[in-house]
């Protein structure tokens, strides 16, 4: 194929990828040579924690062209998930709530990206059949192979990794999803962001609940509410259960912080709308659910991934961390001779911090009462 055939092709690929409703795409080669060290580091430093296939493929993350033999450019695409009226900070406000990140709140985005990746593949098949006669194996990744897709993102131009260690964009920030398709041609190259933007912010490092941002660029995945909730398959340990709040599936702190978030975009995509029974729910009233009702109101969405035992896990662990009502105590006490063994300690864990809860407000009451007494001033 001659290069302006290259070129045209390249500049068709990006317009039928608009069509298909990615938000960008960027065109970089498969050397990440750079990353080999960082990742090395950061797996020997023990940050991926339980997530054993992290290591699993050793440095082919960082080499597209062995993951894919023959692979010569990467397209890297992103896709903006920002739902309407997210509802941020009224459901992190309300401990009777539950918070899901929001990337959660509606379809599976793996199936939704990897569809029109597939539609994409088709396309650019099609036309060097045109062209040449002649295709290669072009294979696209939704988070789904032993790829680092957010340095090769970067590389592509579509941002630049921001200090909580996610893809920024200086016009939408980061609420979006990234692909990759893995193709077989000299396409040119897209140039990547010049350099970060992030400066001497440290927003994202402070605001994190469990201090997982353990230096700029670096998270240890062991302290991160996402991987508490989501990737850890055992009991939450105990000294980071108070500090997530009402986070049951995943956490935006970081994002939510980030002064480039004030650009995001609100994504059209209807695939990406909450549901319902997701969005802002109350947290007894996902703790009522039986196994069955989790499976068909998870059906399709990435929750259902964690399993209906790590749900009840992190419900409990939000329960123990609301107010201390009679409806609350008695639903966990009901669940708590039935459950399985993990569910089971973290139920009695809640349990013991709201009777560690009644018992301060019962002080802080009879203190108040004794002041209203004496006609002392109230400081309770």
């Amino acid at each position: 194929m001659s290069t302006p055939d290259l070129q045209q092709l390249a500049h068709d690929i990006k317009l039928w990828a608009s069509e298909l409703g990615f938000d960008q795409v960027g065109i970089t080669d498969t050397d990440l040579s750079l990353e080999e060290p960082r990742l090395q580091a950061w797996l020997d430093a023990g940050h991926h924690g339980s997530m054993d296939y992290m290591a699993r493929h050793g440095m082919m993350r960082a080499r597209p062209h062995e993951l894919l033999p023959g692979t010569l450019r990467v397209l890297s695409v992103r896709m903006n998930y920002l739902p309407f009226e997210a509802g941020f900070a009224a459901t992190l406000r309300d401990p009777t709530l539950g918070y899901i990140s929001r990337y959660a709140l509606g379809r599976d985005y793996h199936k939704v990206l990897r569809n029109r990746l597939k539609q994409l593949r088709d396309r650019i098949e099609q036309r060097c059949r045109e062209l040449c006669q002649a295709t290669g194996e072009w294979r696209p990744f939704v988070d789904s192979a032993p790829i680092l897709e957010r340095p090769l993102a970067a590389k592509a131009g579509l941002g630049w990794i921001g200090k909580h260690s996610l893809l920024l964009n200086e016009s939408v920030g980061s609420f979006f999803f990234l692909g990759e398709l893995l193709i077989s041609l000299p396409l040119p190259l897209d140039a990547p962001v010049e350099k970060e933007q992030c400066g001497k912010c440290v927003a994202c490092i402070n605001i994190c609940p469990t201090g997982a941002i353990v230096a700029p660029y670096v998270v240890d995945g062991r302290r991160c509410i996402s991987y508490l909730t989501i990737e850890n398959d055992g009991p939450i340990p105990e000294e980071f259960r108070p500090l997530m709040g009402n986070r049951i599936y995943g956490c935006d702190d970081c994002q939510l912080i980030c002064p480039w978030n004030r650009y995001a975009d609100v994504s059209p995509e209807p695939d990406f709308s909450p549901r319902p029974n997701l969005h802002r729910p109350p947290l007894l009233a996902l703790w009522r659910w039986s196994e069955s009702e989790f499976l068909k109101h998870t059906e399709g969405s990435p929750i259902r991934r964690i399993g209906y035992q790590r749900w009840r896990r992190n419900l409990a662990v939000a329960l123990g961390n609301g107010p201390a009502t009679p409806d609350v105590i008695a639903a966990l006490q009901l669940a708590q001779d039935e459950a399985e063994p993990m569910v089971a300690e973290h139920i009695a864990w809640a349990l013991a911090t709201l009777a560690r809860r009644q018992q301060d407000d019962s002080k802080k009451t009879r203190l108040l009462i004794r002041c209203i007494e004496k006609g002392l001033p109230d400081h309770a």
